[in-house]
């Protein structure tokens, strides 16, 4: 026997235990005592069924309404500001052109916000804190290079160059 069963049957001989007692005992009308019996075996007769259908249910496989509505998880993906970045790097080391317009003035930008001091502004200033290899990189007045297509800073540079405003 299944518990389900067992609790079905344990609930239908309790109440018909109290059946048994409430007609010996006679509190009020048979007639009162049997409808609150048929009563209790409906009670039983519902919880059973509730019971049943709650756990076909989890048996069953989900219907195509609920599997659209359900979401389906994101891939990770990187930030799309970091890939940006990533490849103005790849491109300045490419290119002189894009070092120059694209890539320098963004580690500028990163430079300034480090040390908290405009590098147009206070050049001397910002000289004395960046180091004479870093300055020279991303002075303001730097010139434009002679032929725009010719390979831009080596990775290792950059790498260099990075690292020294990261410690900054």
């Amino acid at each position: 026997m299944t518990p389900d069963r067992r609790r079905i049957a344990v609930a239908v001989a309790v109440a018909t235990l109290a059946l048994v007692v409430a007609l010996g005992v006679r509190p009020v009308s048979p007639d009162r005592i049997a409808a609150a019996y048929v009563l209790a075996l409906a009670a039983i007769g519902l919880a059973a069924l509730t019971r049943s259908l709650s756990s076909a249910a989890e048996e069953q496989p989900a219907s195509q309404f609920e599997r659209m509505l359900t979401r389906t998880p994101e891939e990770p993906s990187r930030p799309p500001e970091l890939v940006r970045i990533e490849r103005e790097i790849t491109l300045g080391a490419a290119s002189a052109g894009h070092l120059h317009l694209r890539l320098l003035p963004l580690l500028r930008e990163v430079a300034s916000a480090k040390l908290g001091v405009d590098l147009e502004l206070r050049p001397e200033r910002a000289k004395t804190l960046l180091g004479d290899d870093a300055w020279k990189l991303l002075r303001p007045d730097r010139p434009p290079p002679e032929d725009r297509t010719a390979p831009g800073l080596p990775l290792r540079r950059l790498r260099a160059l990075v690292d020294s405003l990261e410690r900054l």
